[in-house]
């Protein structure tokens, strides 16, 4: 069975609901899934002066685990989301990418698939900006990219991001939309099934060595 970590930052909630749905698609496509949040970074002094900010921390959030690098270690492939902070990640999903140098130079993280999502206020808030930034790390990693491209009708009518589900809140802090969250389950159905793949074609690269031998 493939394994998918779906780890996330979310200070509102808006994230938070992008990430349940695509934990939601990579389970339909078969996999076991954990979903996982980053730690929150942020003094209690700024989440209380906002009112939305606070109660995400202290109910939705509470219910999920906080992510570690044994979650890094356990997958076949990644999902990561993040609200924009200034067309790149949040700090607090950056410090948890940061502390897989470990991983990394152990070649723990290579060859596996990785995608990710994000949320901004305005539609040119800093969304696609946002997942290359994040692709930069993946490079890095040597992991497979899984872009949703346009490979589905219902990702135009989510807003047609080819890099991965992203959703505008507007000013009054909206929850994503039906098209947004039907984007992001298709999103994990089809990071799970590549990573499947990816498991599959390594297996028979094996079975042909041995076989050779």
């Amino acid at each position: 069975m493939t394994k998918v970590a779906v780890i996330y930052y979310s200070a509102t909630g808006t994230v938070h609901a992008l990430a349940e749905a695509v934990a939601e698609g990579a389970g339909q496509a078969g996999a076991e899934v954990r979903l996982r949040r980053t730690a929150e970074l942020a003094p209690r002094a700024a989440i209380e002066s906002n009112p939305a900010w606070a109660a995400h921390a202290d109910t939705v959030a509470a219910g999920v685990a906080e992510a570690s690098m044994d979650d890094l270690a356990w997958a076949d492939a990644y999902a990561f989301g993040t609200p924009t902070r200034f067309g790149g990640p949040a700090g607090q999903l950056k410090q948890f990418l940061d502390q897989a140098g470990g991983l990394w130079m152990r070649g723990v993280l290579a060859d596996k698939a990785v995608t990710s999502f994000t949320s901004a206020v305005n539609r040119h808030g800093g969304n696609e900006a946002t997942l290359l930034s994040l692709n930069n790390v993946f490079y890095h990693w040597g992991a497979i990219i899984v872009p949703v491209g346009y490979t589905d009708p219902l990702l135009y009518r989510a807003g047609g991001n080819p890099y991965g589900t992203s959703f505008a809140t507007g000013p009054g802090g909206d929850r994503p939309d039906a098209a947004a969250l039907d984007a992001a389950r298709y999103q994990g159905r089809r990071l799970a099934e590549v990573a499947g793949r990816l498991i599959l074609g390594r297996s028979g690269q094996r079975d042909l060595v041995g076989a050779e031998v």
